[in-house]
């Protein structure tokens, strides 16, 4: 037997007893991490009804809205599988739990060497922040604006960071995120900048896309890296919208952007995201320690805490 963290009710979680079920790996947890964008959607109930389907993730168990075994960040330790495989640390998409069977080798990627398994649970939002740059597309010159110093438009801002010739710019409403773009090594300002090629929008508020388009150069691109749930986005398409020539696009992390469609399917683009967990920097955006155990008394206040933007880390026990 092992156990997996529920969300029960809206703001309410417990942890209930699973049997790992079939599959040729049996994985056991040692560490993982709380989405602050998504999985605060689910634990509030925002999910809207006609996203369910879509929001659906691997392994998940019971419905949207309640009760929900939902998460897609564990790295954990193969103990059982081809021998080949025993023994190795892995990332895999799977609910918060202690042990569970996975049935492919394609659904896990091994760590690259080097790669401590705390960093490697960072790893789904840095194949988010892959494909959005993708998806933009971010080029070697450009002039680039994040908005939004989450774990996610840090992300987006280290890989533009570390592209040649762009100069990158990130900012947030909270002066405080500031100490994440140091340790990032990338530009933080208080407020927007303007005349931009390419601006990220990463804050999950909707009211931050009008700042965004007034941030963009003529014929600049709007990347929309946000998803806002059941909250409407105002934003004002008149004005200089269609004079600039503006580019609004969204990315989203459950198709592979169409630039890259024909050649990188889901397992090959987390391969080849695990390569840049290689970056020390990204320890920045590791949280303080959750132990599995407290999950249920502290999962929401980690999610809904304003003043931290590094991803939560779920220490399993026996991790080490």
């Amino acid at each position: 037997m092992a156990r997996a963290f529920w969300w029960i009710d809206k703001e309410q979680g417990e942890l209930r007893p699973e049997v790992p079920g079939e599959g040729a790996f049996l994985i056991r947890a040692r560490f993982g991490a709380l989405s602050r964008g998504t999985e605060r959607l689910v634990a509030t109930g925002a999910v809207p009804p006609g996203e369910w389907a879509r929001m659906a993730c691997p392994a998940m168990a019971g419905d949207f809205p309640f009760p929900i075994k939902y998460g897609y960040c564990v790295v954990g330790l193969v103990e059982r599988g081809p021998a080949d495989w025993q023994g190795r640390t892995v990332f895999t998409l799977h609910p918060h739990q202690e042990r569970f069977a996975v049935a492919d080798a394609d659904a896990l990627t091994p760590l690259p060497d080097g790669v401590p398994p705390e960093r490697a649970v960072l790893l789904a939002n840095l194949e988010t922040a892959l494909n959005a740059a993708w998806d933009a597309p971010l080029m070697p010159g450009m002039r680039v604006l994040v908005l939004g110093a989450g774990v996610v438009g840090c992300l987006f801002a280290r890989i533009a960071r570390q592209t040649p010739g762009v100069e990158i710019v990130l900012t947030d409403r909270d002066p405080g995120r500031r100490a994440l773009a140091d340790a990032l090594d990338v530009p933080f300002a208080d407020a927007p900048v303007t005349g931009c090629d390419l601006v990220v929008e990463a804050t999950g508020r909707p009211e931050a896309l009008e700042p965004a388009l007034s941030a963009c150069g003529r014929e600049a691109t709007l990347l929309v890296l946000s998803w806002y749930g059941q909250h409407t986005a105002p934003v004002a398409l008149g004005r200089a919208f269609h004079s600039q020539r503006l580019r609004l696009v969204s990315s989203q992390v459950g198709a592979i952007a169409p630039a890259m469609r024909a050649r990188v399917d889901h397992a090959e683009r987390r391969r080849r995201a695990a390569r840049l967990l290689a970056d020390p920097a990204l320890d920045a955006l590791i949280g303080p320690p959750l132990p599995f155990d407290q999950l249920p008394a502290q999962a929401l206040t980690r999610l809904l805490d304003p003043d931290d933007g590094r991803a939560p880390l779920i220490v399993y026990a026996g991790s080490q």
